[in-house]
């Protein structure tokens, strides 16, 4: 088995969409979009990792793969429940009606989208010969559905009831939420949708929860916003009023992004054995890794976060149980580290994580192996330039909104991705890096690694 700590990474070859994050059974599940052969995206299976702390992953091999004449193209996206002591998933069936002759795995654009459920008794282990059912067929009335773009299922039980929320776009134009509702979690009535410009022209990957008394509302819609050298598809939250009898949905305000790296993307939230609500997005990569005598991988998952509400604002904070992996301190006072340091006792190479904490002043630059941190007009800042290589199309420099004044920061570090948490998880950026040097420059107040390391 392959093990991962803190972020779940792809075991060889290509990983996108967190898919099913569930706690059964006194297990995280997280199952994740995959195509196993090769480290680029292709036909669509479902890989799937567990752990009992949300820190340690174990990978435990392909769940779901192509079967039907739905999903014979691919089975995206989607999410798990717990339902009489089963765990119960429900994805979306791609099947293309024209194929490349050439290469049966790039993506057609005409294709028909359905949505089907399997189900297990253990969570382990699923019938993808005889377990599958299709329980929203494909949708021919385009004011209720678009027929290829209506994917990404999220389900959940509200009282006595299920309800599903699918990611669409009417006619190509705005994305649109559509909502479903269910006695028994396998027979499905459409009920209502929501459409908002917020939703750019698809919305993928949608998900409503309580916080609270309070609803927030989490997607990732497409074709918002393309910045110089930046992704056109992002993730993003906002408050939200919905009424679940009528799945009746109104959204507070502009929306904020989920993070400010603008990297992740197709967020999923799960609650965690304590009842508080969690998330874990994917960090687009783009190009694969390459380690020698390892098999090239694409695509890893961010550290689990608690999603909170305070005064409007949605914060993203690090999971206790991160905290509590984090128990090292190689450095609890103040040092400047001069660039002559050799920083390799991280073992940062060798794929270790490790944390530093810092409250950085204005005009301060924090240089963590060329990945550098800054706070310029009252912004926090950070450029990759310096370890991303000759990748072209793609920003650079990533920035928070105003912090006002309040620059302490939270930072973890592995050698392919690098989260900076901004007071408190007011903020969050992310960014994947290639080629980070073993070196630091600039104050640091304390450095932590985790309780399994050696150093």
């Amino acid at each position: 088995m392959i093990e991962n700590t803190l972020h779940l990474k792809a075991p060889g070859n290509w990983i996108n969409d967190p898919n099913g994050f569930i706690y059964y059974k006194e297990k995280y599940h997280l199952f994740y979009q995959n195509f196993p052969y090769a480290p680029i995206w292709g036909t669509m299976h479902w890989g799937h990792a567990v752990s009992t702390d949300l820190v340690h992953w174990e990978h435990v091999g392909i769940v779901l793969f192509p079967t039907r004449y739905e999903d014979s193209n691919g089975c995206f996206s989607g999410s798990a429940i717990e339902h009489d002591g089963k765990m119960s998933l429900y994805y979306t069936g791609i099947h293309y009606n024209k194929i490349n002759a050439e290469n049966i795995h790039i993506d057609s654009k005409d294709y028909d989208a359905s949505q089907l459920m399997i189900s297990s008794e253990d969570g382990i282990h699923f019938d993808n010969f005889d377990g599958k059912r299709v329980v929203i067929p494909r949708i021919d009335d385009i004011e209720i559905g678009d027929c290829k773009d209506t994917r990404d299922p999220k389900v959940w039980k509200d009282g006595d009831c299920f309800y599903m929320v699918l990611g669409s776009t009417y006619r190509g134009e705005m994305g649109r939420a559509l909502f479903y509702k269910s006695e028994d979690g396998e027979n499905w009535t459409y009920v209502s949708q929501f459409r908002s410009e917020r939703f750019g022209k698809t919305l993928e990957c949608p998900d409503i929860f309580k916080i609270g008394d309070s609803y927030v509302f989490v997607g990732s819609p497409m074709y918002i916003a393309k910045d110089a050298g930046g992704y056109e598809h992002h993730a993003v939250c906002m408050q939200a009023d919905f009424e679940p009898g009528r799945c009746s949905l109104s959204l507070h305000g502009n929306y904020q992004y989920i993070d400010y790296g603008l990297d992740l993307y197709a967020p999923q939230t799960n609650v965690d054995a304590a009842g508080r609500r969690v998330m874990i997005a994917w960090l687009r990569m783009p190009k694969a890794v390459e380690q020698e005598g390892k098999e090239p991988w694409n695509g890893m998952m961010c550290l689990p976060r608690v999603v909170e509400l305070e005064n409007g604002h949605i914060y993203f904070r690090v999971h206790p149980e991160v905290d509590t992996f984090f128990e090292k301190e190689i450095l609890s006072e103040e040092k400047i580290f001069d660039g002559e340091k050799d920083f390799q006792a991280l073992s940062v190479h060798e794929g270790e994580p490790y944390r530093i904490r810092v409250t950085l002043k204005k005009g301060e630059t924090l240089d963590i192996g060329g990945f550098k941190i800054r706070v310029e007009r009252d912004f926090i800042k950070t450029d990759r330039s310096s370890v991303f290589g000759d990748i072209k199309g793609h920003r650079m420099v990533s920035n928070t909104p105003k912090v006002y004044g309040n620059y302490e920061l939270d930072i973890f570090v592995e050698p392919n991705l690098i989260e900076v948490f901004v007071n408190g998880g007011e903020y969050v950026i992310s960014n994947a890096v290639y080629g980070l040097g073993s070196y630091m420059q600039g104050r640091v107040e304390k450095i932590l690694v985790g309780k399994d390391s050696d150093v």
